[in-house]
């Protein structure tokens, strides 16, 4: 289905939050105050890499105004957090590591007195050297960052013998593609507001894409059960992953609590960049070899990813890359081998596709070398090294049955862009060369195995006669209050007065999981999936001993329940009514796992997404300017449960996806930002935005499969790079392997102003 407002019908339908996001009337929770709120700030490390000789804060102190001024010394509990190991300090005392690490917080009656007091807290440092790449920290003579050295993980697959194989191939391509550090850049930067409540509980406002995990870690570092902890999650202006790892709930919890009042903390874009996550620059080399037909033989592949200063999610990225450098391709022999490293250089965690973007471009590009190495069109080379139906996975694990790789390589070619490609590419304008590329992933959704990755749900007839659902899950800008309202819409054919959703509120949700990994729509509609049953029983029971219609003539309807009377729709009880009869028996609740593969995979993934992608190009031969004029999608992700959001989520997802290839680079000298604003980190506008985008999507899953919609929050934004580049490449005849494009470099390496074979295009020209 060519996804559209036309062809989706009534199942188009304007976002419940929509209003209010557009015209600026939505209240997200850094816009929240309260009554005697104070003002916290973090003083922050001078230097990305030093010993702390002495930390000062009398002055800060006495400084009117200041309520409180806390550093180590404060820390009830674990000095400590991270998602998978705890090994950022709250606040540091004997090193810093990155120039983000927090020593010391103030609370002050202002946000001027506040600034003013960080700098009246007088820190001595030893400076130490700094390691301000992944290389360096490999070098026997690199001061050790972590007890156990620079090497956070370390990743090696192999199946078959590549070294032999590779000697008897008829051709080898090898390559290193390297890929750049991307700042998240949501609208809300990190902030929240912790108040403390008269009960001794603490309510914490703070945009997290997982409440309860939230809780759990703020429960370790204040000493105190989780349940004295109340974690309200949204809604959030934007996250794409950097929101899932703690930043500033540990300060602001354990200001609020030294000054039993409540405390707001809201980053600066500046601070935001300085101390928040980014995507994990990597290098990564393939060595690729082929037969005579195009059989891909081996496959060899090394990624180096900078982790920074911490841990936070930087194994389980590598894990998803290593998966990912394999693909949809069936390939009898591969090595892979990974090392995610510490350095001084800013912490890199959790991005939308995990490690999956930087893999897929290096990829695609050696199956786009290969086929211009053996004079075969690239679109047939994927072809005949596609996987089938029953294929193992990347991993070699058993994979729920797809042929959603197939079935994305041949409807791209329905794509207008297809068979324009076909064509020769002219222009009006004489330093534009246009081009046309393709590339393809496929991409797992959910956390992996190994991993817990938890499900479950809450349906209800709630007091006020609602038909209530509640999910652990958060809405920061995905589109989960839409999707949840039409399955609920379509599961009771009733109307929009007729329901209620809770998330986002650790006293009123249940524990679902993380709101990540392209997991949350199949997770709830799984939930509701095995809710209803037991809900509309339970409630007809209830109304049929009420009014003594069968259960087996009542339907859920607009407004209440229903039945058919001498052939006419005939309203039996509403919802209200059956409330006041009681509730009590209403309410059911269920809890599931994720799926995952039978195999014993670390990480390995079980269900699928695939996608491919055409991109139009036009390179400015002058100036090196690329500018992407069309983008054509098509995915393979099951039924469509809300059209707006999956266009919304494959568009937004692919316009990120833009920066990464064309303009964002997160840069860094001697691990120190120099891109501290968007005035110098340049991501996309609206008019970077494709004239023409289209989202095809392939609805059909294998007969029988019982686990539903897969989740698209990630897969419009790992193949565009690929495709552009081949684009660029199609047009100017260079290959691009370094990201963002460098237009100086691009113009320096162009065939045709080096040996002029391009009419009208001479060395003078191209200065």
């Amino acid at each position: 289905m060519l996804l559209d407002q036309d062809s989706a019908g009534d199942k188009w339908r304007i976002r419940p939050d929509g209003k209010e996001k557009v015209t600026g009337k939505l209240r997200y929770l850094t816009d929240m105050t309260f009554p005697n709120m104070l003002y916290g700030r973090v003083l922050r490390s001078d230097y990305p890499h030093a010993r702390i000789i002495s930390i000062d804060t009398l002055k800060a102190k006495a400084l009117e105004g200041v309520v409180s001024v806390i550093t180590h010394e404060d820390i009830p509990g674990l000095n400590g957090f991270g998602i998978s190991n705890p090994d950022q300090p709250v606040f540091c005392f004997d090193f810093v590591r990155y120039e983000g690490d927090a020593i010391a917080a103030v609370a002050a009656t202002t946000p001027e007195i506040a600034e003013e007091a960080l700098h009246l807290i007088e820190v001595e440092y030893d400076k130490l050297p700094i390691i301000d790449s992944a290389e360096k920290a490999l070098l026997p003579t690199a001061p050790k960052l972590h007890s156990n050295g620079n090497i956070l993980h370390e990743t090696d697959y192999c199946r078959g013998n590549t070294e032999a194989v590779l000697g008897k191939c008829v051709c080898v391509i090898e390559e290193t593609y390297e890929t750049p550090r991307q700042m998240h850049t949501y609208l809300e930067t990190e902030g929240g507001i912790f108040v403390p409540e008269k009960d001794g509980r603490l309510t914490v406002y703070a945009p997290t894409q997982h409440g309860y995990k939230d809780r759990m870690q703020l429960g370790r570092i204040l000493g105190v059960p989780d349940e004295r902890i109340r974690v309200i999650s949204s809604p959030i202006g934007g996250s794409f992953g950097g929101k899932d790892e703690l930043n500033v709930q540990p300060y602001g919890a354990l200001l609020s609590l030294s000054c039993g009042k409540p405390v707001k903390i809201h980053y600066s874009r500046w601070e935001s960049v300085k101390a928040g996550l980014k995507r994990h620059p990597m290098k990564i080399t393939m060595k690729t070899g082929v037969d005579a037909n195009g059989k891909v033989l081996a496959h060899e592949v090394t990624i180096l990813s900078d982790t920074g200063a911490y841990s936070t999610l930087g194994g389980p990225v590598l894990n998803f890359a290593t998966e990912h450098a394999i693909g949809p391709y069936q390939i009898p022999n591969v090595v892979v081998k990974g090392k995610a490293v510490f350095t001084n250089n800013g912490v890199s965690g959790e991005f939308r596709g995990f490690g999956g973007n930087q893999v897929i471009f290096a990829l695609e590009g050696q199956i786009d070398r290969l086929a211009e190495k053996l004079h075969i069109d690239p679109w047939e080379l994927r072809r005949r090294n596609l996987r089938n139906l029953n294929d193992l996975g990347p991993l070699g694990q058993r994979v729920y049955p797809t042929n959603g790789a197939f079935e994305v390589w041949e409807a791209i070619q329905r794509s207008p862009l297809w068979e324009k490609s076909k064509q020769d590419l002219e222009s009006s304008d004489r330093w534009i060369q246009r081009g046309i590329g393709f590339s393809m992933a496929m991409h797992g959704s959910g956390l992996g195995f190994g991993i817990p990755d938890p499900a479950g749900g809450i349906l209800r007839l709630n007091n006020k006669g609602k038909i209530e659902v509640a999910f652990g899950h958060e809405e920061f800008g995905q589109g989960l209050l839409g999707t949840l309202e039409i399955l609920l819409l379509d599961h009771f054919n009733c109307e929009k007065e007729d329901i209620h959703i809770v998330i986002g509120d650790t006293d009123l949700v249940p524990p679902s999981g993380s709101s990540t990994a392209s997991r949350t729509t199949n997770m709830v509609w799984q939930a509701l999936n095995r809710l209803k049953p037991q809900f509309l029983s339970a409630l007809y029971e209830k109304v049929e001993n009420e009014t003594g219609v069968n259960r087996k003539d009542l339907k859920t309807g607009s407004g209440g329940i229903w039945t058919y009377k001498n052939g006419k729709k005939v309203r039996v009880m509403t919802y209200g009514e059956v409330a006041k009869l009681g509730i009590e028996d209403l309410e059911f609740s269920t809890k599931f796992h994720y799926p995952v593969t039978p195999d014993p995979v670390m990480g390995g993934h079980y269900l699928y997404t695939c996608t491919s992608v055409a991109a139009e190009v036009e390179v400015n031969v002058l100036t090196g300017t690329v500018k992407v004029v069309a983008i054509d999608h098509t995915v393979a992700a099951g039924p469509v449960i809300n059209p707006m959001g999956y266009l919304g989520q494959i568009e937004g997802g692919s316009i990120m996806a833009l920066g990464f290839t064309l303009s964002e680079d997160a840069v860094m000298e001697s691990s120190e930002y120099i891109t501290l604003n968007l005035d110098t980190y340049v991501i996309p506008t609206i008019l970077d935005v494709p004239r023409s985008q289209s989202v095809d999507a392939i609805e059909k899953l294998p007969d029988g499969d019982p686990f539903g919609p897969r989740g698209v929050g990630e897969v419009g934004s790992v193949a565009l790079a690929p495709a552009i580049v081949a684009a660029v490449k199609n047009a100017t005849g260079t290959w691009i392997t370094k990201l963002p494009i460098n237009k100086e470099k691009l113009i320096c390496d162009l065939p045709y102003l080096n040996n002029e074979k391009k009419v009208g295009i001479t060395h003078d020209s191209g200065r």
